[in-house]
C-alpha cells in the first residue's frame, strides 16, 4: 500500500540470537545484504505483517521468536530513481516499522527456500552495529535510526 506521499508501508525485522548477533540475509542472485523486510497488505495489522514476512522470507515461525521491541513511529527512506520501475510514478520509497526479535530456535528453524522465488539465498550472524556499515548506501540512514532506537531493548 502506497500512501499519498509515495511511501510504501513496510515492516523490517532484526533477529537477535543468544550470542547478541543479528541475522543478516543475502538477496537471491545479488551481492546485497539486508535485514528481512516486506510490505504490509491492506487490512493487515503491522504485527501480522511482521510474522508473515518473517515466515515468507526466512522461514522462521512465530513461536520461534519473542518480540523485544519495535519503533514507535515510521522510519522513511527514499529509493533512488534508477531503482524505481518507470511505470510507478507514485512510488518514492518505504516507510517502515522496525521490530527487534529474540530468536528462540536453532539453525534448523531458518529456511530460506520456502517459495518458488526466495528473497534470500544465504544468511549469516553478524555483530549488531555492523549492519549499518554493510547495507546499501540509500538505506544506511534508516538502518542507523532503527538500530539506535531498538538497541535499548538489548540486555547486556
Amino acid at each position: 500500500m502506497i500512501d499519498k506521499e509515495g511511501y510504501r508501508e513496510n515492516v523490517a525485522i532484526i533477529i537477535l540470537n543468544d550470542d547478541q548477533k543479528v541475522l543478516w540475509a543475502k538477496r537471491s542472485n545479488e551481492n546485497a545484504w539486508q535485514f528481512p523486510q516486506g510490505g504490509i497488505k491492506s487490512n493487515e495489522k503491522i504485527e501480522e505483517a511482521m510474522y508473515r514476512e518473517l515466515k515468507e522470507e526466512v522461514g522462521i515461525k512465530k513461536e520461534k521468536v519473542e518480540i523485544l521491541g519495535r519503533t514507535n513511529d515510521w522510519l522513511y527512506y527514499d529509493v533512488p530513481k534508477k531503482w524505481i520501475r518507470k511505470d510507478n510514478n507514485l512510488y518514492k520509497g518505504q516507510k517502515q516499522i522496525w521490530f527487534l526479535l529474540k530468536f528462540l530456535g536453532n539453525e534448523n528453524d531458518i529456511f530460506l527456500k520456502n517459495s518458488p522465488k526466495p528473497e534470500f539465498d544465504s544468511y549469516d550472524w553478524i555483530d549488531y552495529w555492523d549492519a549499518n556499515d554493510e547495507v546499501i548506501d540509500f538505506k544506511r540512514e534508516v538502518y542507523s535510526k532503527a538500530l539506535k532506537q531498538l538497541s535499548i531493548f538489548i540486555k547486556s
